[in-house]
Parts: structure tokens; sequence; C-alpha cells
């Protein structure tokens, strides 16, 4: 039976890397007791997979993974039972069923959203400050051309991108105290194996265009969900793939 389970992460673990938090869930659903199979061979491991991992520093409310398992209380029992065992900073949020030809949460991943503000502590240019003028620079930046060409590097190549076909939504987020009481931006990108972008290209790209430098360490990166394709061209939550358990 192919279970999907959503999880949040923040506080901090959001320091935590990938195999650790893969390291984290298996020591956790052994302890729950979740009937989790494993592999065959000389070195047996609980069969599981997570969609597009975050990166160390990155909070979310929309993490996945998927396990089998041989057999499964239902879906709000699972969930409680590993809310039991998890740390300060991760939350069991979901827990569902797939059918047994589904693609994992890894093969599904088609995008991700995001709302990227500034950190206490950090200086926060004038023109990001004010509203308006923030709003008419994305405007003359992403709006309004037709193509956005960037230049993503890696330590092999460089490619050039266009952010118009990969970025699905791209928006300036009210001032609220979250945000220490200034915009914020929220992104909507292309994610996954074949095109996965990471918004700290798509706002560094934006702030050059403003003449600014773009500090990572400045801004708190928050996922909020990742998406697969539906049969429509719909995205849709990971979760929704699967059907709860009574």
């Amino acid at each position: 039976m192919k279970i999907r389970i959503k999880f949040r992460k923040n506080g901090v673990m959001k320091f935590i890397g990938h195999l650790d938090i893969m390291r984290f869930f298996q020591k956790a659903i052994r302890r729950s007791g979740i009937d989790i199979c494993y592999s065959e061979g000389f070195s047996p491991h609980q069969i599981m997979s997570f969609a597009a991992p975050l990166g160390v520093g990155v909070t979310s409310d929309g993490e996945y993974l998927d396990i089998e398992v041989h057999t499964s209380d239902s879906s709000k029992e699972a969930a409680a039972k590993l809310n039991e065992v998890m740390a300060e900073g991760m939350e069991i949020t979901g827990y569902v069923r797939l059918d047994d030809q589904a693609k994992t949460a890894m093969a599904s991943v088609s995008a991700a959203d995001y709302e990227i503000w500034f950190k206490q502590g950090y200086e926060i240019p004038a023109c990001i400050r004010d509203l308006t003028n923030l709003q008419k620079q994305l405007q003359e930046f992403f709006v309004n051309p037709q193509q956005v060409p960037v230049t993503k590097k890696t330590k092999k190549s460089e490619k050039v991108l266009d952010l118009k076909t990969l970025v699905y939504d791209f928006h300036i987020l009210q001032p609220e105290e979250r945000f220490g009481m200034h915009p914020a931006f929220y992104l909507n990108v292309s994610t996954g194996s074949t095109d996965n972008l990471k918004p700290e290209l798509v706002l560094e790209a934006f702030f050059e265009f403003m003449g600014l430098e773009f500090n990572p360490y400045a801004v708190q990166i928050h996922r909020k969900d990742v998406y697969f394709t539906d049969a429509d061209g719909k995205h849709l939550p990971l979760l929704a793939a699967g059907t709860e358990i009574l």
C-alpha cells in the first residue's frame, strides 16, 4: 500500500539538511509503529522517497514523502502517532493512500510556491520598502516583457532560461506583521527534475534589474506547497493525488 505524508518544517528544523531529515523520519516511523515495508537484499532499508527536498534554512508548510506499508491505521490515527514522535518544528499535516500505479512524489512534482521576506536585522533598500514603486518595478521587469532571460549557472555549465515560461506567478505581498510590516514576494515556479527553478534565482534577477545587490542571507524563504499537474493542466497539491483512509 502506497502512502503519501505531508509535513511542515519550521523553527530550528530549517537548519537540518535533507539526509538528516531522511534519517529523522526513518527513526520516527519506527518509533510510531507504522507498518512500513523494507527493501530486500543484504542491507534492507525503509521504502520512502521525498519530493523536491528543501535547501538548508528554508521553512515550509508543504513537504512530502511517500512510503510503502503492509497495513495502515486510518489517516487521522496514523498522523497522530507520527506527531507524537515529531521533534519541535516538525508536524504531520496529511496522510493519504495512493493508487498502486501512482507516480512517486518526486516524479510527480511540477511546481512549488513560496513567500519571501526580509529577516529582522537586515537593511531593506528604500525602493523595496516603497510598495507602489516595487509593484511598478515588477511590472516593468516581469509582467510587460514577452521574455525575461536569465542565466542559470552550475559548477559545470551555464544555461539561459526564460522566466516567462518557468514562473507561473510573481507578485508583491502587502506588508503585514509576519513580514516585519514590509512588502514581501510571492513566487510560483517550475519545480522538478526537468525544469527546476529556485526562487533565489528569480529574486536575484529582479534585484539586478532594480540596480540592487541580492543578499540571499537577508531573506527568509518559506515554501507554501508543492504541486503536480493533472490531466486538465491544473496545478494541484501533491496530497490531492491520494484519498484519506477512514
